[in-house]
């Protein structure tokens, strides 16, 4: 009987420092803790035994904190553990980095182990910014974890990057569009900043904003960028990603198209149908629920119908390709059509939304309002 797909996600929740934008849940290293970390990190996986048989591992997303910065036998032994299921015949598995933590070695143990995409963590290609921002990385780092993630063999490689950081200029992004356009890479993430409120850049945007670019500066880089991007063939398939042809995150598409994912490792967030979890963001309570061979779970709720149909429209919007009318009937057996009349029309008057082939996607002013967009189809 053919088994439904299902993706991993596995967070390692340790930095060598901590970023100035950063709220994610992750700690300093510690070797200690590490190995403790991953050895309570396969139990959580054996605790999930029966749902693995059950499905095929399609992708797996190694992320954190900064997988990147911990001993690489940690990481085989998890995909050693995964390797007792299922897998597609064509599994995409990634894995994020730092570029001065990324060696030569470690690119080639990643590598050999399976792992057949990485991203790695730029941000910007301007020390000055780097530094301002928190990052242990200069330029340089970037090009030589790149040439070392090349020698290892890998050719899916993605570069993050960031719009709107302090002190940032438009001739930074040129810059970077530039280095971008030079290293031929296949794929791009470029996010705006995010102020967390708990960030030390959150503080410093109170202090002086005008060290930051404003809304009006950021949609002109945002532009700039899609615009070069796409004579490169790095073509927008989502807001913030880019990429060429074969070369979509098949991961992070799950996330979007709203489809099933189980994930492991602190504070790490599952949904599966309509029930979705998180587990303990703090290290003993994780720790405590595994010894008594209980699933770590602060927190889980069931997804009503609207609340399922709410997410896979916003999420869906992000996607170049839009809301596909036929995806959503096959998923909620209703009629978009019907449902969204006149939020349909309203949006195509005011030009932030496109119907073509049976999908609705944001025209190019809707994505820089895509919130608003979002907010008149929720119910």
């Amino acid at each position: 009987m053919k088994k439904n797909k299902i993706s991993i996600y596995i967070h390692i929740p340790f930095c060598e420092s901590r970023c100035y934008y950063c709220d994610f849940c992750s700690s300093l290293l510690n070797k200690e803790n590490e190995e403790k970390y991953f050895y309570y990190l396969e139990r959580e996986i054996k605790l999930q035994e029966n749902i693995l048989k059950e499905r095929t591992i399609d992708t797996i997303f190694i992320g954190g904190g900064t997988p990147s910065s911990v001993d690489e036998k940690f990481i085989v032994r998890i995909l050693s553990v995964l390797k007792n299921y299922d897998f597609s015949e064509n599994a995409e598995i990634t894995i994020e980095s730092n570029p001065n933590s990324l060696t030569r070695r470690k690119a080639e143990i990643f590598f050999n182990s399976g792992i057949n995409r990485i991203s790695i963590g730029a941000q910007s290609f301007n020390d000055e910014i780097l530094k301002k921002i928190g990052r242990i990385h200069n330029s340089a780092d970037i090009y030589k974890a790149i040439e070392n993630a090349r020698i290892a063999g890998f050719t899916n490689i993605n570069l993050d990057l960031m719009l709107a950081l302090p002190s940032q200029k438009f001739s930074d992004i040129l810059k970077s569009v530039n280095e971008v356009k030079k290293l031929n890479l296949p794929h791009i993430s470029y996010y705006s900043l995010i102020l967390e409120e708990s960030t030390i850049l959150y503080k410093a945007h109170k202090k002086n904003p005008l060290d930051f670019p404003n809304e009006l500066e950021d949609r002109k880089m945002y532009h700039y960028v899609v615009k070069e991007f796409e004579k490169i063939g790095l073509h927008q398939y989502e807001i913030s990603n880019f990429a060429k042809k074969g070369f979509k995150c098949r991961h992070n598409l799950i996330y979007w198209k709203l489809m099933d994912y189980i994930s492991f490792g602190l504070e790490a967030s599952s949904n599966i149908k309509n029930l979705r979890y998180r587990n303990f963001s703090d290290f003993k309570n994780y720790y405590n629920s595994i010894d008594k061979n209980d699933l770590p779970i602060e927190f889980s709720e069931k997804l009503s119908e609207i609340d399922r149909i709410n997410e896979f429209i916003m999420l869906g919007l992000r996607l170049n390709s839009g809301i596909d009318i036929d995806e959503f009937k096959e998923k909620f057996q209703k009629d978009f059509f019907k449902i969204y009349e006149s939020e349909i029309e309203k949006n195509i008057v005011l030009g932030l939304i496109n119907i073509s082939e049976n999908k609705i996607y944001l025209t190019k002013r809707g994505r820089d309002l895509s919130n608003q967009v979002e907010l008149d189809f929720f119910k």
